[in-house]
């Protein structure tokens, strides 16, 4: 299983125990807050690098 896929079955596992354990509302603001914070978190330039390259291209 590669990295990405771990990644993804963790995040995955984490909202299911999220919706488990809280509400549907809380585990999905948790899910999407997460990355979103995190993007906002780059600097400007990090920010722009990762508009202009492709998705596929992210792991290189």
């Amino acid at each position: 299983m590669s990295r990405r896929a771990k990644i993804a079955v963790g995040g995955v596992a984490v909202g299911l125990v999220l919706w488990i354990m809280t509400s549907f509302w809380i585990a999905l603001i948790v899910m999407v807050g997460v990355p979103a914070v995190a993007y906002l978190a780059l600097d400007s330039s990090q920010r722009k690098r990762l508009r202009r390259i492709g998705r596929r291209e992210l792991g290189r």
